[in-house]
C-alpha cells in the first residue's frame, strides 16, 4: 500500500473529516434558520441562498467519492441529449442496490450543476436527523410516513410548492421504495405474482403512487424523465466505510435513452415528460413496463459487462474539493490550537477527555 492509500485508511484521519463534516454542517444549519426570515419577505431569494448552503454541506459527501477515493465512472448517454443535462427540470428514476446508491446520485447532480437545489422523496424521519435532515428541511425536500392515505395530501402539496422554483433541480426518487435484497426480492415477486405482473429478476416492484403523483403535480414544470441504471463492476459491492477508507470503485451507469459514463454512473434513457402517460393507472402500467426494461438491461450488463452506447467521462468539477479545504481550513486551526492548549497545560484528565468527545 502506498503512503497515501496508508493514510486514507487510518482512524484519524477518519476522525478529523468527520469532525469537518459534523461541525460545518451544524453551522449550516444555524446560518439556515436564520435564513427562515426571508421567507414572507422574498421566497426565492430563501430558496437561492439554501441551495448554496446546501450545496456546502452535500458537496463534502460527493467530494469523498470524487477526490479521496478516486471513485471511476462511466457514463452512457445518447448524444443529443447530453447537452440537456443540467439545463432543464427533471425527474431521474434510480435503481437501489448499493449502500452508496444516493451518493452516485449525488455526484451524478453535482457533474451536471444541479447538486445544491436536488430534490427527492425522503422518509419524514429524516426530516429530524441533524445536518442533512435539517438541510433538506430548508431545501423543501418531499417527507412522507409511507402510509400513502395519510402521505398523499401532504406529497401533492409538497410537490404543487416545487412549481415556481428558481433553480433547475433533478427530484431523484427509487420507485422500488427500499435497498434490494434476496428476501425483499422473493416477497416483492410474490406480489408481482399475485397481482398477475411479470417477474423481475434484477429489481423489487415499482411502487407506483409517488412516482404518478410526482409525475401529475411536476408536469410542465419537468421536461424529462431520465431512466438510470447503476451498476459497479466485477461484481463490487461498495460501502460508505469503503469510500471513507479511500477504496476505489468502478461504477457504470445506463440511461436508456441517453447513456453516459462518468466518474461513478450510470445515467439510463432520457425520456421527454409528455411520453409519460398522466392517467395514474396508465402511468403505473408505463412505469412497470420500464422496470421490465431496466431488468432486460441489466441481465445485457451482466453477460457482457457493458452498455450499448459510447461511454462519455465529464470532467470532475473543482468545486467540491474547494468547499471542503474552506472548511478544513476554518475548523482545523482552532481544533489544533486547542489540542496544542491542552498539551502545554500538561493534564492527562483534560486530553483524555477531550480524545473521549473527539471520538464520540
Amino acid at each position: 500500500m502506498d503512503i497515501v492509500g496508508f493514510l486514507k485508511s487510518q482512524f484519524i484521519c477518519h476522525l478529523l473529516i468527520c469532525y469537518i463534516f459534523i461541525v460545518s454542517g451544524l453551522i449550516i444549519n444555524f446560518i439556515q434558520l436564520f435564513t427562515l426570515i426571508l421567507w414572507p419577505i422574498n421566497k426565492q431569494l430563501f430558496r437561492r441562498i439554501n441551495c448554496r448552503l446546501a450545496y456546502c454541506i452535500s458537496s463534502q459527501m460527493v467530494m469523498l467519492l470524487e477526490w479521496w477515493s478516486g471513485t471511476d465512472c462511466t457514463l452512457y448517454t445518447d448524444p443529443e441529449s447530453y447537452p440537456k443535462y443540467g439545463k432543464e427540470n427533471a425527474i431521474v428514476i434510480l435503481n437501489h442496490n448499493f449502500e452508496i446508491d444516493f451518493l452516485c446520485g449525488w455526484n451524478f447532480c453535482e457533474r451536471f450543476g444541479v447538486l445544491g437545489s436536488s430534490k427527492v422523496l425522503a422518509k419524514k424521519e429524516l426530516s429530524y436527523m441533524p445536518i442533512i435532515g435539517w438541510m433538506w428541511y430548508f431545501l423543501e425536500i418531499v417527507f412522507c410516513k409511507r402510509k400513502w392515505e395519510e402521505d398523499r395530501k401532504t406529497v401533492v402539496q409538497k410537490l404543487l410548492n416545487l412549481r415556481d422554483y428558481p433553480e433547475n433541480f433533478w427530484f431523484l426518487i427509487h420507485c422500488e421504495g427500499t435497498r434490494f435484497t434476496e428476501q425483499k426480492h422473493q416477497i416483492s415477486m410474490q406480489v408481482a405474482e399475485a397481482k398477475g405482473l411479470p417477474k423481475l429478476k434484477y429489481h423489487l416492484l415499482p411502487r407506483t403512487k409517488g412516482f404518478a403523483v410526482t409525475v401529475q403535480c411536476l408536469r410542465n414544470v419537468v421536461s424529462a424523465v431520465y431512466d438510470s441504471t447503476l451498476n459497479f463492476r466485477n461484481n463490487e459491492n461498495p460501502t460508505l466505510l469503503g469510500v471513507l477508507n479511500g477504496k476505489k470503485y468502478h461504477a457504470d451507469l445506463y440511461s436508456i435513452f441517453n447513456i453516459l459514463q462518468f466518474l461513478l454512473f450510470i445515467i439510463g434513457r432520457r425520456i421527454p415528460l409528455e411520453d409519460v402517460p398522466e392517467d395514474e393507472q396508465e402511468c403505473s402500467t408505463w412505469l412497470h413496463k420500464l422496470y421490465q426494461e431496466k431488468d432486460a438491461f441489466q441481465e445485457e450488463y451482466y453477460r457482457t459487462g457493458t452498455y450499448p452506447a459510447v461511454p462519455t467521462v465529464p470532467p470532475r468539477r473543482p468545486w467540491t474539493l474547494l468547499n471542503w479545504l474552506f472548511w478544513a481550513l476554518l475548523l482545523l486551526y482552532p481544533l489544533f490550537k486547542l489540542l496544542i492548549n491542552m498539551i502545554n497545560s500538561g493534564s492527562s484528565l483534560t486530553l483524555a477527555s477531550f480524545a473521549f468527545v473527539i471520538i464520540i
